[in-house]
């Protein structure tokens, strides 16, 4: 049943798998191991394990977990229509297709969408590895998580026993001419308040106010880059001294933004009622020329708009002291790393907004490599929106920065086959980025992590895509790694 990973990157594409809906993907990777007749578990959050006995003469090595997860981060263009209605990702394939750049280089993008290349290549890679006899390993654990992108519950939960190798080789990095040595650490947490509805007055006129355009992207790969988080921009909006939320011109009705905690909001609508449209479109078109001003260089397309908008009955009486409250709050990039140039040290970023009849919640997604500054600025954060009227503050995740030793034997073989295979050897780097190998760390004592993957640019948005030779040359790389680690 050897099968290339890209066909098998394929037959995931076809199964949506959002965070917190990996059933489905779940399922394929259980019948994916019965077809192979190998062993797996399952357990209560969806992970799974498929096992692999060494090959004949292999068994004295240590045994290898190849790790991944099975979620992505799966975000629309505004406005997509999948076969001429709004795009479901509970329920539509990724559709993929490959461009060759005026260099020659070939990419894989998705239609309409993210691509899901973070994490699905590398979980396509070591299914494939499963599926390959031809390559000698040592004894191998495939684990693959769930809700990786969105609160890391999966591996929280794993229990003690679930794997039993100590060497991790995880495919989730997105550098290709990096190895992964050290992770940000990450602290996820939605704030809640309690909606006021009032009767909206006799007479006034609803519109919607429309920021979009934005780039998006991932909230710790590209938080340094300078683009607009349409969420905070909106609520800066009502929050100037111009436009109080409740005055004599205009009420809020709604505000929702953003797709995704681990992604920049690329857009954000918020339906008003209005007095004074003349007022109205002056101060659109002010707020958009400084949008404009602002990110016109980093975020070119983003731009603020009104539409026209179905009547609502209500309006948020209390709206003033959560957008007050939104509009301060720290975003975006907020320190470097003196030790390591080009590096974010902390970082934060409003994820999503949304607006129901009992609730309306915001999400932040606080990242750094010091986890007491961390959680210092989350526990800010929680104080500022219960100072601002919020009704509470949930934590969905607390996950800690990750160092590996720079020179241990996994990252130093890791190198000597980047070498021998591709004929550069990689920089060894932290990221940005949040990995799971925290967790790692502290259930497995003794285990060694290294990380790497191909070229991936803007994952978590619907500009993702990958570059189709450094997937080809990583795969080179691990199988050969896999077949290093079989003589270890």
């Amino acid at each position: 049943m050897k099968q290339s990973f890209y066909e098998i990157f394929s037959e995931l594409n076809r199964i949506p798998r959002p965070s917190h809906h990996e059933g489905r993907a779940a399922d394929f990777l259980c019948q994916f191991a019965q077809k192979l007749g190998l062993n797996y578990r399952r357990d209560n959050h969806n992970c799974v394990v498929i096992e692999k006995p060494a090959s004949p003469g292999c068994e004295n090595a240590a045994p290898v977990v190849i790790l991944n997860h099975m979620d992505m981060v799966c975000v629309a263009q505004d406005g997509y229509l999948r076969d001429g209605r709004p795009f479901d990702p509970l329920n539509d394939e990724i559709r993929p297709y490959i461009e060759t750049d005026e260099n020659g280089v070939r990419w894989m993008k998705a239609e309409g969408t993210s691509l899901g290349a973070d994490n699905g290549v590398g979980l396509a890679m070591a299914l494939a590895i499963l599926a390959d006899d031809d390559i000698k390993h040592p004894a191998l654990e495939v684990l693959t998580t769930t809700n990786e992108e969105d609160g890391m519950s999966g591996a929280e939960g794993l229990s003690l026993d679930f794997i039993k190798g100590r060497k991790i080789v995880n495919l989730d990095s997105e550098a290709y001419d990096e190895i992964t040595v050290g992770a940000a650490g990450a602290y996820l947490q939605v704030a809640h308040w309690t909606p006021e509805w009032k009767p909206v007055p006799a007479g006034w006129q609803m519109r919607r106010l429309v920021i979009d355009g934005g780039l998006g992207g991932h909230s710790g790969v590209e938080i340094n880059k300078g683009r607009c988080n349409c969420n905070q921009l909106m609520a800066q909006f009502f929050a100037t001294k111009n436009w109080p939320c409740e005055n004599e011109n205009i009420v809020l009705c709604a505000i929702n933004g953003g797709t995704a905690n681990a992604a920049i909001p690329s857009h954000c609508h918020a339906i008003v009622a209005v007095n004074n449209l003349d007022a109205l479109a002056q101060a659109v078109e002010k707020w958009d020329a400084v949008i404009k001003a602002k990110y016109g260089v980093n975020d070119p397309k983003v731009s603020m708009r009104i539409e026209d908008a179905e009547p609502c009955e209500n309006y948020i009486g209390n709206a003033a002291q959560l957008l007050s409250c939104l509009a301060s709050l720290p975003c975006n990039m907020l320190a470097m790393r003196d030790d390591m140039p080009g590096t974010v040290m902390t970082s934060n970023n409003m994820g999503v907004i949304s607006t129901q009849p009992t609730d309306i919640s915001a999400s932040c997604h606080t990242r750094s490599f010091s986890n007491e500054e961390m959680r210092r600025l989350a526990r800010n954060i929680a104080d500022a929106c219960t100072a601002h009227g919020a009704a509470r503050v949930d934590t969905l995740m607390d996950t800690g920065s990750w160092m590996e030793d720079p020179n241990s034997q996994l990252i130093e073989l890791t190198c000597q086959c980047f070498k021998d295979v591709l004929g550069f050897e990689p920089r060894k780097m932290a990221m940005h980025f949040v990995l799971e190998s925290a967790y790692y760390v502290e259930k497995y004592p003794g285990c060694e992590i290294v990380s790497m993957g191909p070229l991936i640019i803007e994952p978590h948005s619907t500009c993702e895509r990958i570059n189709l030779d450094t997937a080809d040359n990583i795969w080179a790389v691990t199988k050969e790694l896999i077949t290093r680690l079989a003589q270890a």
